[in-house]
């Protein structure tokens, strides 16, 4: 099937015959997204899961992701197109070198971004994302250590933010890591009216820079509500469909061309399909990882935002 339209009427009559949800995470192709039931970050995509009706779940995203899908939804069967589809933060740390740690230091509180494996959260206290991680670690007691797994951009952030001591695992994500306060500067210097918005994952000195910090969904609110009209995106450039879909009138430069994650791009319809067809790819977590891992998402989701 050669043609777009013949590719999108085919996704359709398999998600119909499977009773499939398609869910796409915001850094997707954009002729993925466009197809989508639903789009969002990982977190808020795994609970859409959880709610739906559906028996079949297409996870266009990255492999930890659909684990979080499996790990909320246990009766449904979720499917990553990509079976490659990894995330090099989330492979730099494991669930062996997370017990190790926790064997030699029990009086820390393990705070665990859900960026990570289903066996690194089944080791895990409790989870976060980057929009509740400050809610997350003010709500732990204060005569409790804290360590944040695995990525140390957000854990700085979260550090000064939350005012509370932070020690972290030596991860990061690659993607984030690469933008510099340069390229900041020098879009900044060519769009001096616009705002820098960029994501905690980013490094300290280009989350100085920024007008405002958020996750990918906090982007979103943040740009449709705010007055101005143009915006330097500091996050992974799949993110610029939504935004110029729903900011028709709005003006939006990604910070710099090296926010490209090849992982996230690996998903095409043509892989939505051959994976429907052959209902390939179904991703399982082990009941003796899922049942902890749940535990660690259930304690975050637990927390009030306001805390």
């Amino acid at each position: 099937m050669e043609d777009l339209k013949e590719k999108v009427g085919r996704v359709r009559e398999l998600l119909h015959e499977r009773n499939g949800l398609l869910l796409a995470h915001n850094y997707q192709r954009d002729e993925v997204q466009e197809i989508a039931d639903v789009t969002g970050d990982s977190l808020g995509l795994s609970m859409e899961a959880a709610r739906s009706d559906a028996e079949v779940i297409v996870f266009c995203g990255v492999h930890f992701m659909a684990e979080s899908a499996a790990i909320l939804s246990p009766d449904k069967k979720v499917i990553l197109p990509r079976i490659e589809a990894g995330c090099p933060m989330a492979d730099m740390v494991t669930g062996d070198d997370l017990r190790e740690f926790r064997e030699s230091n029990r009086e820390h509180v393990v705070v665990t971004y859900v960026n990570s494996t289903a066996e690194v959260k089944a080791y895990t206290d409790i989870c976060c994302t980057s929009a509740n991680a400050i809610s997350v670690v003010r709500h732990i007691p204060e005569d409790r250590k804290i360590f944040m797994v695995p990525d140390k951009n957000l854990a700085l952030y979260v550090e000064k933010k939350s005012g509370r001591k932070l020690e972290w695992w030596d991860g990061y994500c690659p993607t984030h890591d690469r933008l510099t306060a340069e390229e900041v500067r020098k879009m900044k210097e060519a769009h001096p009216d616009a705002f820098v918005v960029v994501h905690p994952e980013c490094r300290p000195d280009v989350v100085e820079m920024a007008d405002h910090v958020c996750s990918t969904s906090g982007m979103y609110t943040y740009c449709r509500e705010s007055a101005a009209k143009k915006f330097i995106i500091g996050t992974e450039m799949g993110i610029l469909y939504r935004l110029r879909k729903e900011n028709p009138d709005k003006e939006f430069y990604l910070a710099s061309e090296v926010l490209i994650c090849p992982n996230m791009k690996l998903t095409t319809i043509d892989d939505i399909i051959e994976c429907l067809e052959g209902m390939k790819n179904i991703i399982t977590v082990p009941e003796e990882i899922r049942v902890p891992a749940k535990k660690a998402l259930d304690a975050m989701l637990g927390v009030p935002r306001d805390s």
